[in-house]
């Protein structure tokens, strides 16, 4: 087990799968990847009653939620002890679950842990799982810890 990537949100969630990954991590002797990605796809801004799109600067818009991630996983390291374990953090643009499992891949990750937040199923339906496309598509095994677990 030398490889174990985490993907974080901020959430108690993601803290969740984080602390269970330095667990692993200590006890099998592997390193950690952080990974947070910003999601930059349709950032329009809207104005008055109706749905009136406005110009924006991506470039900025997506400078800014990179930024914004990079100091999210500063604080979240913060939070998470991992004493004694390699960590690495790295920030991301781009589809969620595409740039987790391109990382997974092009890293050759022996693990990936992320949480899964407790959705119903209607929700999951109409909003749609990042962690679910992760396991559907993802180069190695994915440890998935619910919201809940302690």
């Amino acid at each position: 087990m030398n490889k174990i990537l985490v993907p974080v949100d901020g959430s108690a969630a993601s803290e969740k799968a984080a602390i269970k990954a330095v667990h692993i991590a200590r006890k099998y002797g592997g390193d950690i990847v952080f990974l947070s990605v910003a999601d930059v796809r349709g950032k329009f801004a809207y104005m008055g009653d109706g749905v009136v799109t406005l110009p924006v600067n991506h470039a900025q818009i997506s400078a800014m939620l990179l930024e914004n991630q990079t100091k999210m996983l500063d604080v979240f390291e913060g939070i998470v002890n991992t004493e004694g374990v390699k960590v690495e953090k790295k920030v991301l643009a781009g589809v969620p679950y595409e740039e987790i499992i391109k990382y997974a891949d092009e890293n050759k990750t022996d693990l990936i842990i992320m949480s899964r937040r407790g959705y119903s199923k209607v929700r999951r339906f109409f909003v749609g799982s990042i962690t679910q496309r992760v396991i559907a598509d993802a180069p190695c095994p994915v440890l998935v810890i619910n919201e809940d677990d302690q």
